[in-house]
């Protein structure tokens, strides 16, 4: 168990490490496109400065409002945290690196994203306000709205690498074209809806501060307040890593077979341009109203994938 506890602990370094330099990356990038100068005075053009972030926010005092559900109010950041990273285990880095491979991966990181949920309703609930409670009910209703979506792009994708195991589908896109390659639409649909699934901007209404003052997290500080962050810019990384394996063939790329070191370095540079890809849209577009981005999912996005599955699924009715 000590090994396994150590292990564990050794597997989660790297992942925070790469989220505090994925937020110094959104603020750099951020910065450039408004023409402004991103955190550039701490350490080494501003290299340290996530981390003097975190010990900021680890040496802060942590408040629980004296009406909340204490017990509830603490288990919401850390089930939030937890979950976001348990989605790791799942991941296949390279042709032989996976903590886990189960012929049910997607299925697992499908189940584990709508477990995320949870913890949000939880956080706004326990915290008896009502801004955090608003908060809270608009990231539900818009989480579970695009769900719908992203559960049927997952059955496309299954449909068409006949399997449920993240290596299998990256193996059926290293023999032909990659999906994102074949059903472009298809992946462009599934970039929005993850956006909206990790609340993003535009589809940042959850934590809309002008209307709601900071959403579900609004009553939380510290290292509470640290790990709903920490969890939402896990996920935003676990989004671009699925996406990079559904539709942009994962480690696999053409003349370039079997090979460990390349292939780990070509699914990070796909990774890193998805990462980018999401802060671009950040600064570049406005926030949606709230009534528009539940008609985008679901009287746009459920609809066309819903007709789009089954006449994919009669294409391959008739032709395989």
């Amino acid at each position: 168990m000590l090994i396994n506890l150590i292990i564990t602990i050794l597997s989660i370094i790297p992942v925070l490490i790469c989220i505090a330099f994925f937020t110094l990356l959104e603020r750099k990038v951020i910065g450039a496109i408004q023409r402004r100068k991103g955190p550039n005075v701490i350490g080494i053009l501003g290299l340290l400065q996530p981390f003097a972030d975190g010990l900021k926010l680890i040496l802060k005092e942590i408040i629980v409002p004296t009406q909340a559900n204490r017990f509830l109010f603490i288990l919401a950041p850390i089930w939030t945290f937890s979950l976001s990273l348990t989605n790791w285990s799942l991941i296949p880095f390279n042709y032989v690196d996976t903590v886990s491979n189960p012929s049910y991966g997607l299925l697992m990181i499908f189940i584990l994203s709508s477990f995320g949920v949870y913890g949000i309703i939880l956080a706004g609930w326990s915290s008896q306000s009502r801004y955090p409670f608003l908060g809270a009910l608009r990231s539900a209703a818009q989480m579970i709205s695009y769900e719908v979506s992203l559960g049927i792009i997952f059955i496309i994708v299954t449909l068409c690498s006949n399997s449920l195991n993240l290596s299998e589908i990256i193996l059926a896109q290293q023999d032909c074209l990659w999906f994102g390659l074949v059903m472009p639409h298809i992946l462009v649909i599934f970039f929005i809806t993850i956006l909206a699934e990790t609340n993003r901007a535009p589809f940042d209404l959850p934590e809309a501060e002008a209307e709601i003052v900071a959403g579900y997290n609004l009553e939380y500080s510290s290292i509470a307040f640290a790990l709903f962050f920490l969890g939402e810019y896990n996920n935003i990384l676990i989004m671009s890593t699925i996406t990079a394996i559904l539709f942009l063939g994962g480690w696999a790329f053409p003349l370039i077979v079997d090979n460990y070191i390349w292939s780990t370095v070509i699914f990070s540079f796909k990774i890193i341009f998805l990462c980018f890809l999401f802060i671009v849209v950040r600064a570049a577009f406005p926030r949606y109203r709230y009534d528009q981005l539940m008609d985008i999912g679901w009287k746009v996005f459920f609809p066309f994938t819903f007709c789009y599955l089954i006449f994919f699924s009669c294409i391959l009715f008739i032709f395989l």
